[in-house]
């Protein structure tokens, strides 16, 4: 019954040959040890190209391909495992019946609010058939979410936007909707949610150095008093914007990362600064909606893949000051010394600096920092049901839950898509996709955390607390006769184990975060950094973070180059003008040491 994806999928290809172009410098001894060095393609020889290795092919990676490729460089992506790294979907193994489409799976569902600029420019310019804005028409707005209440009714939040037709609701949810308002409204002091108020509006206006310095150093818990206050107080304004958001505790979390989020979010809502609506999803599986359509278009302007290519070091000459190449190990277990013009190392932090010997972090301190940059488990699991479930058209938060879960359900998200019809063995209706933010906390069935947990064990567990969630007012709403199976991240391994693994972790924000990301341009004039550690205006580990900071490391190649091409556009954060005069004065009083003028401490 159960799909445990026990084993990651790797898609490799089988060509021997490596792409990039002659050595800058001696390859050293120990790398050229490691296996044959790769030699320059016809194609780089035949046009003079610069050639660029870029070393990871999710967001980051894919995101540099493209704005080389647009600008004359020759690019090979290197990837260890599937293009499109943590956003891709891919399809559960062995579920496809009937020439249907095997079930559709993810490590999380994707997220792209209107706070996002960068990552939608990219999407504007990928083509995608019938659409005038490419794969960017793709983006839908949810209609609502909710706060999953356990024990009571659940809140659920309109999320209005030009064009948006509202539902109709029955008497029954209206009664339902008008008592979870209420319950909330008085389970929340209103003294507890005035303070609340002057905090954000401190932050609001609050210098950038005052965030940059005090409140990057001060937890978020500790920012809003929250030890002080109500239970609700603390699952909803303290919890509920860390942990099941950004896989952050909210003990820890940097005020600065958290607030600034919030800020965001609530100029997105007034349709301020907006690339589009508050919350926005694709309309079809990841890799269907864009993963797919952008390697076509990367491929069409001359971009290479090599998929199944580990990255294992970056070789590098003290006396030139350069790197010299990447030692990749290729898909049949062989170590091959990839060489380029250029390289910019596009992975995940954790994966990224086991490839940076002491010789080059010697060379630029802050990539040593980046050990200091520290990361969590968030990870997906999809429940396929054989009945609809008449949960809500959006993201819900289960606040209450243990494991601190949000959830969509996709089939009514993706409207050409017939899930029976196209996907499975023709008895699945329904995907409902689980992120799981919290991994070090008891469950309720078996009182143990999910990382002590089987596989199965976990997918039991979550289904155990989403249904004390959605099933707690009256409804049956998740029904036991009505799960097919469930599909849980081949990334983790080793559950219910004393070691387990997850290969796709995600970087959290503790205090102090903000000071040991690098910047995307390194003291080594050929190798750059992308990926969403690297130092963005966003100071979130999301899509868009790893987007901007590739463009800013194609500006700093560009740069270091002298290259005439045009610059990659880096749009920042919205900034409210409004709130400028306040800022300003609000300066002048942190460098005479005094609190923010609305601060009452």
């Amino acid at each position: 019954m159960n799909r445990t994806g026990t084993s990651r999928r790797t898609f490799v290809t089988t060509a021997a040959a490596v792409t990039g172009a002659a050595a800058v410098g001696a390859v050293p001894t120990s790398a050229a040890a490691a296996g044959t060095t790769a030699r320059t393609t016809a194609a780089t020889a035949a046009t003079g190209a610069p050639s660029v290795a870029v070393l990871g092919g999710g967001v980051a990676g894919l995101t540099a391909a493209h704005e080389l490729a647009e600008r004359g460089f020759h690019v090979t992506v290197y990837e260890r495992r599937a293009l499109g790294g943590k956003a891709r979907s891919m399809g559960v193994p062995d579920s496809a019946r009937g020439g249907r489409r095997a079930l559709p799976a993810e490590h999380g569902f994707r997220f792209i609010p209107g706070i996002y600029h960068n990552l939608p420019d990219t999407m504007r310019r990928i083509p995608f058939p019938g659409n005038a804005n490419g794969v960017w028409d793709n983006l839908i707005a949810p209609a609502e979410m909710s706060f999953a209440r356990t024990g009571r009714e659940d809140l659920r939040i309109p999320l209005p936007w030009p064009g948006h037709r509202p539902a109709e609701l029955t008497l029954d949810e209206i009664r339902r909707a008008l008592t979870a308002l209420l319950q909330t409204a008085r389970s929340i002091p209103l003294h507890e949610s005035a303070y609340f108020v002057n905090r954000f509006l401190v932050f609001l206006t609050s210098c950038d150095e005052r965030r940059d310095e005090t409140w990057e150093r001060t937890p978020w818990w500790e920012f809003l008093r929250a030890e002080r206050m109500s239970y609700d107080y603390q699952r909803i304004l303290a919890v509920g914007l860390t942990r099941n958001i950004v896989a952050t505790k909210a003990e820890e979390a940097s005020t600065r990362t958290v607030a600034t989020l919030m800020e965001a979010f609530t100029f997105n809502a007034l349709g301020r600064g907006a690339d589009g609506p508050l919350d926005r999803i694709l309309n079809l599986p990841t890799n269907e909606a864009w993963i797919d359509p952008w390697v076509t278009h990367l491929t069409g302007l001359g971009v290479e893949f090599r998929v199944g290519w580990t990255v294992r070091e970056m070789a590098y000459d003290s006396g030139a000051g350069r790197i010299t190449a990447a030692v990749i190990e290729d898909p049949q277990g062989a170590r091959r010394s990839v060489t380029a013009d250029h390289y910019v190392s596009a992975m995940p932090v954790e994966h990224a600096r086991r490839t940076w010997g002491a010789a080059l972090r010697a060379a630029d301190p802050q990539l040593a920092r980046c050990d200091k940059l520290e990361t969590d488990w968030m990870t997906g699991i999809q429940f396929y049901l054989t009945e609809p479930a008449p949960l809500l058209a959006g993201h819900a938060n289960c606040i209450d839950s243990p494991w601190s879960l949000t959830c969509i359900q996709q089939a009514e998200h993706w409207p050409s898509r017939d899930f029976a019809a196209d996907y499975g063995d023709g008895a699945v209706v329904d995907c409902l996709s689980v992120d799981i933010s919290e991994w070090d906390r008891p469950g309720v069935l078996y009182g143990k955390t999910a990382k002590q947990c089987t596989r199965a064990e976990v997918a039991r567990e979550v289904w155990a607390q989403l249904k004390a969630a959605f099933n707690d007012t009256g409804r049956t709403v998740l029904k036991d006769g009505a799960l097919h199976s469930w599909f849980l991240d081949p990334g983790v391994d080793g559950l219910g184990t004393p070691n387990p693994t997850n290969d796709d972790q995600l970087l959290i924000h503790p205090v102090g975060t903000f000071h040991n990301r690098p910047r995307a341009a390194t003291a080594v004039p050929n190798f750059f950094l992308a990926g969403d550690y690297v130092a963005v205006d966003i100071d979130l580990a999301t899509m868009e973070g790893a987007n901007a900071s590739a463009r800013q490391a194609v500006n700093a190649l560009l740069d270091r180059t002298g290259s005439p091409a045009a610059r990659c556009t880096v749009k920042p954060l919205f900034r409210a003008p409004e709130l400028e005069a306040h800022k300003r004065h609000d300066r002048l009083r942190y460098r005479l040491g005094l609190r923010n003028a609305l601060d009452a401490g």
